[in-house]
């Protein structure tokens, strides 16, 4: 994606924009009419970012062969259902993710502030699962048509960028999801399986904010604990991660 950078003012007007509360699930209902989201640019020559690479990351729970870098592109094949860390810890930061599922339906996501403590039981254990942080979902429309077909309920989740706490704490953005546990996208941005998506995500001060595609559309705050390691999520389905990047922020 060419991009350019979003001034740390522009930053700060899309940060004080709260986002709209709705009725309903996103797969369920059209979503309301909105006033024009704040859209965000990366300026990839922008002084502080880091490219993350393969000595970015360690291992944790997956297979030998879940994860393959091939000319750039990072290459998830969705078994086991694990994770792969960051070398180390974050706290305050912004980052770049481009995915594209290669299969519909697939399901994935990105762990922000996964807590030491179930990174370590996940990777003594050596099984399948997942950790305690912040879930940003990376989610094919196709699923929603799965699980409708096998008589399961589609009000819980979305495929256009949820965000929300796994076994810690976030006050998420609305719209909501019915528990209130999950933070909506207020618009429907994601593309579908075989297509490149752009999240641009903003993690600072315990809060969360998901942009997909250059648009702003959920997120969260209150966050605890908001420090960290950043994961990458293998959960079932073919996945491609490329254009990995992240800076630092006070």
């Amino acid at each position: 994606m060419n991009s350019r950078l979003l001034l740390p003012a522009l930053l700060a007007i899309a940060a004080s924009s709260e986002p709209c509360p709705a009725q309903n699930a996103q797969n369920d209902q059209k979503p309301q009419t909105q006033a024009p989201l704040v859209r965000a640019f990366i300026d990839e020559e922008a002084p502080g970012w880091h490219t993350l690479t393969s000595e970015d990351f360690a291992k944790v729970n997956s297979a030998e062969n879940t994860w393959a870098w091939k000319d750039g592109v990072l290459h998830c094949t969705g078994q086991p259902v694990s994770v792969m860390r960051t070398a180390r810890q974050f706290t305050n930061f912004e980052m770049v993710v481009e995915w594209m599922h290669e299969k519909s339906a697939g399901n994935s996501g990105v762990f922000l502030w996964a807590t030491p403590e179930s990174i370590e039981k996940l990777t003594t254990a050596g099984k399948p699962g997942l950790p305690a942080g912040i879930e940003v979902q990376v989610l094919d429309h196709g699923y929603t048509e799965k699980v409708r077909a096998q008589g399961g309920k589609t009000d819980w989740f979305g495929t256009n960028g949820d965000v929300f706490p796994v076994r810690v704490k976030l006050k998420p953005f609305p719209p909501l999801s019915p528990d209130g546990s999950r933070s909506f996208p207020r618009k429907h941005l994601a593309k579908g399986f075989g297509e490149w998506n752009h999240y641009y995500i903003r993690a600072i001060n315990g809060e969360v904010r998901l942009w997909v595609n250059g648009e702003e559309v959920s997120g969260g705050n209150g966050a605890d604990p908001a420090t960290g390691y950043l994961c990458l999520e293998s959960e079932g389905s073919p996945i491609q991660f490329r254009k990995l990047r992240i800076r630092e922020l006070p």
